[in-house]
């Protein structure tokens, strides 16, 4: 039981905490700021005219079910990317059996309404089907990944803008010298698998982009710089041994409440990619409002000042040649899931609101575009 003295000492805590949250939520809101657009046109023509490409992802099952929501893809996006459609516990209910009925399905949507369609993901240690840890192993891991990668990319070769070919295989905390993340395929195959994919790849498909996808790279803090340093350093083994890689893809799942964004040490780790020859693709963009304040006026505000201020930056970049964002209507994110607000309230992450309205962040993202170099 606590007594006095340790019920004040938790009063002057819980109010240190209060005030230290109001004063962060001050220094991330200006009220001045409005991010006013002029025009009514979509998202996909703000990047267009400076040459970027924006799109989002997509799920078969609700673009089927909702045609307002198809309608408002069909309108604001140049690029789609299925989120789940094509990653292996979908693609592949058995070992020997591939069912592309879902990713096809996006695939002639995009195709139907002038959408370029990109290809997430060939290689990743997540989202892998329940036979795998039962059926790979150090024997056939090869075989499988082969088979897959040929499979797949063969399956839309000519057709696919980029590919997510590798995603995810640096971790810093694994503590290796090389950096790579201790996963199943790193176990099975070594690290030579990231470049083996990459080759296979490129034979089977040598017209589409092919991109090694990240996160964790935007912020100014030890974890996040350990990772660019490491992922440059992934990026600088593959140029030296000639691996056909075309382009770094950065999540970019950002923070509403984050401070710690540092313009200059960004925009030099961009450029240090862009010197190797590379693409950028920012390629699952949102804020996480899960610190925010309730209120739409001042949530939305800082949702749209984190898009402006990070798109400002990674544009200016001339290699950045696309943005999407990780859907595009609040009424169906993953956050809802995996990002949700202790008040209950309702996530606001993307451009289109719940009602598939614009909000202040899709203004925030037209700004940007409009601001952004010519490619």
């Amino acid at each position: 039981m606590l007594g006095l003295g340790s019920l004040s000492s938790v009063g002057v805590i819980a109010t240190a905490k209060t005030k230290y949250q109001s004063d962060q939520i001050k220094l991330l809101d200006n009220p001045k700021r409005t991010f006013k657009v002029f025009g009514g046109i979509t998202l996909r023509k703000h990047a267009s005219a400076r040459g970027i490409l924006y799109g989002a992802a997509a799920r078969e099952d609700l673009l089927v079910s909702n045609p307002e929501l198809a309608t408002s893809y069909a309108q604001q996006c140049g690029i789609l990317v299925p989120e789940w459609e094509l990653k292996w516990n979908i693609l592949r209910p058995a070992p020997d059996k591939f069912d592309f009925t879902k990713a096809d399905w996006l695939a002639k949507f995009a195709h139907t309404h002038g959408m370029l369609f990109r290809g997430h993901t060939l290689v990743w240690h997540e989202a892998l089907p329940p036979w795998f840890n039962s059926t790979v192993n150090q024997q056939n891991a090869q075989k499988f990944l082969v088979e897959h990668i040929t499979t797949v990319t063969k399956h839309y070769a000519g057709h696919m803008h980029s590919w997510d070919v590798v995603n995810e295989a640096i971790e810093p905390n694994d503590n290796r010298a090389d950096g790579l993340k201790n996963t199943p395929w790193l176990q099975f195959l070594g690290p030579d698998y990231i470049d083996l994919a990459f080759r296979v790849a490129a034979q089977a498909d040598p017209k589409a982009l092919l991109v090694y996808n990240d996160y964790g790279l935007e912020y100014d803090n030890p974890k996040d710089e350990a990772k660019r340093t490491a992922v440059l350093k992934l990026l600088e083994r593959l140029k030296s041994k000639g691996t056909p890689i075309h382009g770094l893809g950065i999540q970019s799942h950002l923070t509403g409440y984050e401070t710690h964004f540092n313009p200059k040490k960004l925009r030099r780790f961009l450029a240090d990619v862009a010197s190797l020859g590379l693409k950028i693709l920012i390629t699952e963009l949102d804020v996480v409002d899960q610190k925010l304040p309730a209120a739409f006026t001042v949530r939305d505000r800082i949702v749209a000042a984190t898009y402006e201020d990070y798109l400002s930056v990674v544009l200016a970049e001339p290699a950045v040649i696309a943005v999407l964002t990780w859907g595009l209507s609040d009424r169906y994110t993953w956050h809802s899931t995996y990002a949700p607000r202790s008040d209950k309230a309702a996530v606001r992450p993307l451009p289109l609101d719940s009602q598939l309205k614009p909000k202040l962040a899709w203004n925030a993202m037209a700004r940007a575009f409009d601001k952004a170099p010519r490619r």
